[in-house]
């Protein structure tokens, strides 16, 4: 059965795909999945609005909006929703799943090949390039978030407060996410021309009806109404379900083990990260590698390199960063085998939180619509985001570029500062060629990636 929409008298269907049907979908998404958050939306958009008319436009910028508000990789956020929407909680896993496997696997693979044959010496020429090309992305990702968030002096000022805090007094990631929230939503209510509510995604087409809708409209779609039982359900299954494996892993292994270690650390993660995989990376970069000694900064770097490349959420690096750090600690375990669990509970930890806060939070989304102070207080924080992105570039920048970075003490601080005689000039030359593709030449990112990969190579065997 069909009925005629308004949108150019296009006929849209009023019964909605098998969930086998969607399966096939959610599996080809999770496949073709490469290009960042951007890039993912915009193929579900196209898979799921345009071609196959499941969500309207509007539901599925509603939808978006929503997750935007949320931690966590908020692309994959928005399959976990319109898969809820059109089949329940089963449709919500199924598609959330297939959203990360595809990119998990990979990853999981090359972390195995990385630990295996790194020191191969054509390895480590591709790695060499990786590394300068890495450094280019998180350049642009931070211009790109910067020409959004920092939309007059009060936002450029939280970035800058933001950036001084991380870099100079090693503030937590957190706390800075918590302060911006407050002086957004302070702000709104003594400057609210400074802290307005800021400007969401624009539509990405014409008005488009989908069959969800039409349903939506009649009343057919019935688990989509809030209910405080269906709510309290939600967080019993779903907070043991995230928390715990952390908990029994900490009474089987005590606090000071490598699993609590891990299982704490990127479930506090989980909570605090707005503004995308960037953002959090600065914080988890210098913490996984000061503070937990799970892996060496330029491995840090390999790591956002070998995530660019496979499809699936940015945010799968810090699987790397787990099977590191089981792969160095696996106490009576293989390391390959001690490193793929340390792998999976990163995984775990990371991505359980996404589906609660789906399940638990997308019947009430229309509460959220039009709350101005919320709006302001995550406008501020993307603006510190911005900041903390900027100590990202900074971090890989004297990472990449000088082969030695000390402590310089200055006023009781002690920010890293690199010697400048051990600059490498063929790591500053790609890192410049890879910037000058992607900002003047609108390169994307896999073409760059492979293209000083190989360049990697060729200066590291014939000018070493």
């Amino acid at each position: 059965m069909t009925v005629m929409t308004t949108d150019g008298g296009i006929d849209v269907p009023t019964t909605l795909p098998t969930l086998s049907e969607a399966t096939r979908v959610w599996a080809r998404i999770g496949l073709l999945s490469f290009g960042g958050p951007a890039g993912q939306i915009a193929l579900m958009h196209k898979e799921l609005v345009e071609e196959r008319r499941w969500i309207g436009e509007e539901r599925f910028l509603h939808a978006l909006n929503y997750c935007m508000l949320l931690p966590g990789p908020e692309a994959q956020q928005l399959a976990v929703y319109i898969g809820w929407l059109m089949h329940r909680t089963i449709g919500g896993l199924i598609a959330g799943l297939l959203f990360i496997l595809p990119g998990a696997l990979v990853m999981l693979g090359l972390s195995i090949l990385y630990v295996l044959y790194r020191h191969v010496p054509l390895v480590d020429g591709l790695f060499f390039g990786v590394k300068a090309a890495v450094l280019a992305v998180v350049i642009e990702a931070g211009l790109r978030i910067s020409r959004r968030a920092l939309k007059n002096r009060a936002m450029v000022a939280i970035a800058i407060i933001a950036f001084v805090a991380i870099f100079l007094f090693k503030a937590p990631f957190p706390a800075i996410v918590l302060a911006a929230g407050i002086i957004g939503w302070i702000g709104h209510r003594f400057a609210p021309r400074l802290f307005g509510a800021q400007a969401g995604h624009g539509k990405a087409g014409p008005d488009v009806t989908g069959i969800v809708d039409v349903l939506f409209a009649r009343g057919e779609l019935a688990h989509v109404r809030p209910k405080r039982a269906k709510a309290l359900r939600t967080i019993a299954i779903w907070l043991p379900l995230w928390l715990g494996p952390v908990l029994l892993l900490w009474l089987w292994t005590g606090g000071g083990s490598v699993w609590t270690q891990l299982g704490s650390f990127f479930s506090t993660m989980a909570v605090v990260t707005f503004g995308g995989a960037y953002a959090v990376l600065a914080y988890v970069a210098q913490a996984a590698v000061e503070t937990h000694g799970w892996l060496l900064a330029g491995e840090m770097i390999d790591g956002l390199g070998l995530a660019e490349t496979t499809p699936g959420p940015l945010i799968l690096v810090l699987q790397f960063v787990g099977f590191l750090a089981g792969f160095r600690a696996p106490g009576d375990l293989p390391p390959l085998l001690a490193g793929s669990l340390g792998a999976l509970l990163t995984l775990w930890v990371t991505f359980a939180p996404c589906f609660f806060w789906i399940f638990l939070g997308a019947p009430y989304v229309e509460a959220l619509r039009g709350n101005q102070a919320l709006s302001a207080a995550l406008g501020a924080i993307t603006a510190a985001v911005v900041g903390v992105i900027m100590n990202l570039a900074l971090w890989f920048g004297l990472h990449v570029l000088f082969r030695q970075v000390r402590p310089l003490e200055i006023l009781g601080l002690s920010p890293d500062w690199p010697v400048l005689a051990s600059l490498d000039w063929r790591a500053a030359l790609l890192s410049a060629a890879a910037m000058v593709a992607m900002l003047r030449f609108k390169a994307g990112m896999i073409p760059t990636l492979a293209a000083c990969a190989i360049a990697g190579v060729v200066l590291t065997r014939f000018a070493p």
